[in-house]
């Protein structure tokens, strides 16, 4: 890559304002593409000769021409420009055909999002959408995902983060562990079995912070959160599950709460690097929070 001396570059504005109006053939005209007055482009192109100490222009009765070092500058800056131009033009067709990438929690986007992008396709058609789960916190730029959704707090130091929904925690059992139960005091649900995400090491924080004791429980346990959830569903044993993950399970009988954990500062939130959004992602983003 060629190395700049911007310090010697003469103004930008200099440099378009000559470029046009060679192109053009004139100030007039050139002022009509650039949309300012005749007396400003002439001023530019006055100042970029006296910038180089080279004349560039000169006027042959009523027309406008070039000097032979004009030609050669208007020539080179035509090039330039039209590359730049050419290049932005790919990248805005090519950023508008890139699917949106999503980073996020797999049992998240299989328990809570899954059931409602129907209704972001309906409304957005045009925007494609490529999800990937993953239950780690990734690195968005490494794994090439425009927006994030992560569980937590919202203290990431990386990215800019908003709030999208409130994560209570519950722990939760199928209707055939509990045995009709709906509540259970702390020596009962130290009594039954568990089931535990070996990649979610801050659940065994959480379930202390209940006032159990997690090396007097008995836990199966699982790789994944989709894997452990549907094995609370089977009555393998109890689980510890954001409470948005498992509203249906709720509403359908499949899983009874007995015990909810109260902690305001857990959620979920949007995650997506310092800067501004495409508009691609600023219409998901809306679309998210509408849903909650």
């Amino acid at each position: 890559m060629h190395d700049i001396d911007w310090r010697s570059m003469p103004a930008l504005t200099a440099l378009r304002s000559f470029e046009v109006t060679a192109r053009m053939g004139g100030f007039s005209a050139a002022a009509r593409v650039l949309n300012v007055t005749h007396a400003a482009v002439a001023q530019q192109v006055r100042a970029l000769e006296e910038r180089l100490d080279i004349a560039l222009v000169w006027r042959d009765g009523r027309n406008l021409r070039l000097t032979g070092e004009g030609e050669r500058l208007a020539l080179a800056l035509n090039d330039g420009f039209g590359a730049i131009e050419t290049a932005l033009t790919t990248m805005i067709r090519q950023n508008g055909e890139r699917p949106l990438t999503v980073t996020l929690p797999p049992a998240f986007a299989a328990e809570w999002l899954m059931p409602r992008l129907s209704r972001f396709w309906k409304r957005h058609p045009n925007v494609p959408l490529s999800l990937l789960p993953d239950s780690r916190v990734v690195d968005l730029c490494r794994e090439g995902a425009t927006l994030g959704i992560r569980f937590g707090d919202g203290g990431w130091n990386d990215v800019v983060s908003e709030f999208l929904t409130a994560a209570p925690q519950i722990v939760v059992g199928a209707p055939r562990l509990l045995e009709g139960r709906t509540q259970l005091s702390l020596r009962e649900m130290s009594a039954l079995p568990w089931v535990h995400e070996g990649t979610w090491p801050e659940q065994l924080q959480l379930l202390k912070s209940i006032g159990l004791n997690p090396d007097e429980l008995k836990f199966t346990e699982f790789p994944n959160e989709e894997l452990a959830l549907s094995a609370a569903r089977e009555g393998i044993g109890l689980h510890l599950e954001s409470k948005a993950l498992v509203e249906e399970d709720l509403i359908n009988g499949w899983l009874v709460k007995v015990h909810e954990l109260r902690d305001d500062t857990l959620g979920y939130y949007i995650v997506w690097s310092p800067g501004p959004v495409t508009k691609q992602a600023q219409i998901f983003i809306d679309w998210l929070k509408s849903e909650v």
